[in-house]
């Protein structure tokens, strides 16, 4: 039994947007092949002249190559693997140096930079690193290494596509997809992982899935007793107690249910959203654009479309706001306090960062990036493997417990999606996922926690099934005419592992 959860295709104006993947990692050890430096491909052509009758999945697994969006759009480059007396070291460089000067001139002046498709979407993904002022989220000590158990199963599970059922290692590399990386945990172990259009040290953006990040902090706060969830915002923070933010109540706002005319719209700048987006500067700006977004949101004026947690509306208002309940309450910068309470400590193999357009401000709701292994390390602490990566309990059961059984109860229909509101004519227990909650997009029937990103990003965690899925891709066109990532990935996990028995509280 499967459910098509990533059907949800949205629009820029709906921020939250696709579901679609720019990369996917299992987690599993890549095999490289040695090759005289004439015998190395160096173009998908040549990988099928050279392996004729060969499908481009048992390519990946005899070589280690990794097709990706390259500088010529017909004819995407080949990762290849370093001769072993090459003393210059198996770093192979992700992108030429004209490729990348060619990259930025095309970046977009006059309007948001991300509304592209295609490879210019996926090499931005991957990049915004060496476009967009960023702020460091530090690591530290000796990494923790994930061991890699590969589970042959999960390459070879038919997917569905449009063309029929095609085994998942061979959809990975095939025109259908635009993945970029997946990586997938099981019991903290790699069980599968490929980087079909990507290499393994870079650093994609996962967009919308930092959002889980500023809640998870508050979760830790709430679990010292430095917060009240269920007091207003200006109990904490007082420059907004002028604002139409005030009396809306903390829990509220994690829960993406203030009732406040402030979703998220990329497509009218005089919008609320389109205003709070220029502040920060992930708008396009012009000359009347306020200066910061908390200036911006201390004295925000607008609109109601419902009493606060009665109606879910998505917004990176909300998630701004949570942030900025961690920094006021710690007196630190948001990456500072994320990297003392989580990536310090989670044997993490490289920094990360958030995008900061302004003033060092982090783009919490949606600019963070880190190595896709990174990411599922992260996704293990909400899993009774945390201890393969962290040497304290970082996420308390009593907030895994919140997450999954304690939903207002006005918001356990997941109403914002096409998919959602179908399945709201079937039964509850028929349901596929019952509510969203501190930002979490939704909980699924069975425990899995979801939270996506725009363009085709992905976080997936089942404390019950020790499972953990970290993927990203990107939209191949205008047309979005890719098969989706997300709906593989749960094809695959609901196919090779089952599903878990239904959610019963405690």
């Amino acid at each position: 039994m499967t459910f098509n959860l990533f059907k949800t295709r949205r629009t820029v104006s709906a921020a939250m947007g696709s579901t679609i993947c720019t990369g996917l990692v299992i987690l599993m050890s890549p095999v490289f092949a040695t090759a005289a430096e004439d015998d190395i491909p160096h173009t998908a052509s040549d990988v099928v002249d050279a392996n004729a009758g060969v499908s481009p999945a048992d390519v990946i697994r005899s070589t280690g190559i990794a097709i990706r969006p390259g500088s010529r759009a017909d004819a995407p480059s080949v990762s290849k693997p370093a001769p072993e007396d090459d003393r210059r070291g198996a770093f192979q460089p992700a992108t030429s140096l004209s490729d990348s000067l060619e990259h930025h001139r095309k970046l977009i002046r006059d309007d948001m930079w991300w509304t592209i498709t295609g490879h210019e979407m996926a090499w931005t993904h991957k990049n915004a690193e060496q476009l967009f002022p960023t702020v460091n989220v530090y690591r530290n000590g000796p990494v923790r290494e994930l061991r890699s158990e590969p589970l042959q199963a999960i390459a070879e599970f038919p997917v569905t596509t449009p063309s029929g059922a095609v085994p998942f290692d061979e959809f990975l590399v095939s025109d259908r997809s635009t993945a970029m990386g997946v990586v997938i945990l099981q019991e903290g172990r790699i069980v599968f992982e490929r980087y079909p259009r990507m290499e393994s040290y870079e650093k994609p953006v996962y967009w919308s899935v930092a959002k889980v990040m500023p809640a998870t902090l508050i979760g830790i706060l709430e679990d010292r007793g430095e917060i009240d969830v269920s007091r207003p915002v200006e109990a904490y923070l007082p420059e907004l107690a002028a604002s139409d933010f005030a009396g809306v109540t903390v829990r509220n706002v994690l829960d993406m249910a203030s009732g406040l005319d402030c979703e998220d719209d990329y497509d009218n700048r005089q919008s609320c959203y389109y205003r709070y987006s220029m502040a920060i500067g992930d708008g396009f700006r012009d000359a009347g654009a306020p200066d910061n977004p908390y200036d911006f949101l201390a004295g925000l004026k607008v609109s109601r479309h419902a009493n606060q947690g009665e109606r879910f509306s998505y917004s990176g208002v909300n998630t701004f706001i949570a942030g900025w309940l961690v920094e006021k309450l710690t007196g630190y910068p948001f990456q500072d306090v994320f990297t003392r309470e989580i990536w310090w400590d989670l044997g993490a193999e490289a920094d990360a960062s958030f995008i900061a357009y302004r003033y060092g401000i982090p783009l919490t709701h949606g600019g963070f990036m880190a190595r896709p292994r990174d990411l599922a390390r992260f996704g293990l602490l909400f899993t009774p493997s945390w201890n393969v990566v962290s040497p304290r309990k970082v996420i308390s059961d009593e907030h895994i417990q919140t997450l999954r059984f304690r939903s207002n109860p006005s918001l356990r229909v997941y109403a914002d999606t096409p998919a959602a509101t179908a399945s709201t004519e079937l039964e509850p227990d028929q349901r596929p996922y019952t509510h969203n909650i501190y930002q979490w997009d939704y909980v699924h029937t069975d425990g899995t926690l979801f939270k996506g990103g725009w363009g085709g990003q992905g976080l997936v965690v089942n404390p019950d099934r020790d499972l953990v899925a970290v993927f990203a891709s990107y939209f191949k066109d205008d047309d979005y005419s890719e098969v989706d990532l997300g709906d593989a990935v749960f094809e695959v996990l609901n196919g090779v592992y089952g599903m878990a028995v239904p959610l019963t509280a405690p």
